[in-house]
């Protein structure tokens, strides 16, 4: 019992580590977030909200 539970703190903590990691495409994703409202902007269009820029 206490080497499956050990196992699966390794096992998160391995998870934990990694997820930190910064993945390719990540500034691709804050580039089409809106400026001003934070929304994700789908498509060419300007925001919904108005004031993000095209």
């Amino acid at each position: 019992m206490i080497k499956i539970v050990s196992l699966f703190l390794i096992g998160m903590l391995i998870m934990g580590m990694l997820g930190k990691l910064r993945f390719p495409g990540q500034k691709k994703l804050q580039s089409m977030k809106c400026p001003n409202c934070g929304r994700y902007r789908i498509g060419k269009g300007p925001c919904a909200c108005g004031k993000g820029r095209g």
